[in-house]
């Protein structure tokens, strides 16, 4: 840590043990009260980090609300990298969502779809492939894991179908840069009362695919908070076609994470299920692809 340049400033340094990052995280206090999150990360992720970065650098430069990047570069005798970011006072909107009325978890889902709307406006590379040869290059193998491996449940078959006889809909879909984990859990919302999007890591598809792709992670467990999402991201009015598509996402991601849970959290095999049971739920069988907890009577 000594060998980042702005360490003889560093009045304060607390370790961070919250996330599921392998990063080990700091908050930083500066001797002239600046407020900064340290992360040091393996210099095998050099590349990735560094990319991160330069994405970070560009969405502050789209008005997105992400903690400002201050420096970065190697350290620990070039075993290390570090990442400095401005600090963001306040607190996660997953915490707090439970304290607020409805009419509240709405409006902070309206600013949360805007941010996520800006964070879309950045294209993705030219010249990659079209998104369902990249979707399904992963998606297929962790279906088929689930066929041979999975849990059974009643109503999977009708998920299976929907997934199977739908896959065109995903053929041409236009591609971006995405944050990678965009859920309530990565969203502060500050003293000022501005909400912000923290965390942003590489994980499925190098971070750039189907913009509709990223809404998969929608806070459902606060059906006003999500209809703020979805209306905050298409300015009040979701296209007939996306309905469609999000209940793919949400089916896919459903069915596929109960071999996942089966192997990596036993734990969670049960809510795993009960989210597939509550997907048949919201779309009646997949009969109706506006989700039962969308509600547009938010609006404001």
């Amino acid at each position: 840590m000594r060998e980042i340049p702005l360490y003889s400033t560093f009045e304060k340094i607390e370790s961070i043990n919250k996330g599921m990052s392998g990063d080990k995280k700091y908050y930083i206090k500066t001797v002239d009260e600046k407020h900064l999150l340290l992360r040091i990360s393996d210099f095998s992720e050099y590349d990735q980090k560094k990319t991160e970065y330069e994405i970070i650098k560009k969405m502050i430069n789209n008005d997105v609300q992400m903690p400002f990047p201050v420096d970065f570069g190697i350290c620990n005798e070039g075993k290390s990298v570090y990442t400095l970011l401005s600090w963001i006072e306040g607190e996660e909107v997953e915490t707090i969502l439970l304290t607020l009325t409805e009419k509240e978890q709405y409006k902070l889902g309206i600013e949360s779809g805007k941010n996520l709307r800006k964070i879309h406006s950045l294209p993705a590379p030219q010249g990659i492939d079209d998104w369902s040869i990249r979707y399904f290059s992963v998606i297929d193998e962790r279906l088929e894991a689930f066929r041979s491996e999975g849990i059974p449940f009643d109503g999977d078959k009708i998920i299976l179908d929907y997934i199977d006889i739908n896959k065109s809909l995903l053929e041409n879909r236009p591609q971006c840069y995405l944050h990678g984990d965009y859920h309530m859990g990565n969203m502060i919302l500050s003293k000022d009362g501005e909400l912000f999007v923290i965390d942003w890591h590489t994980v499925d598809f190098n971070n750039y695919g189907d913009p509709w792709y990223e809404l998969n992670r929608l806070g459902t467990e606060f059906p006003a908070f999500a209809s703020g999402q979805i209306d905050g991201y298409f300015n009040y009015n979701p296209p007939e076609e996306f309905w469609r598509i999000l209940a793919y996402y949400l089916s896919v991601s459903a069915i596929t994470s109960i071999v996942w849970s089966k192997y990596f959290a036993p734990d969670r095999v049960n809510s795993i299920l009960k989210l597939n049971k509550d997907i048949l739920y919201w779309f009646d069988d997949m009969k109706n692809t506006v989700p039962i907890w969308y509600k547009s009577e938010f609006e404001m």
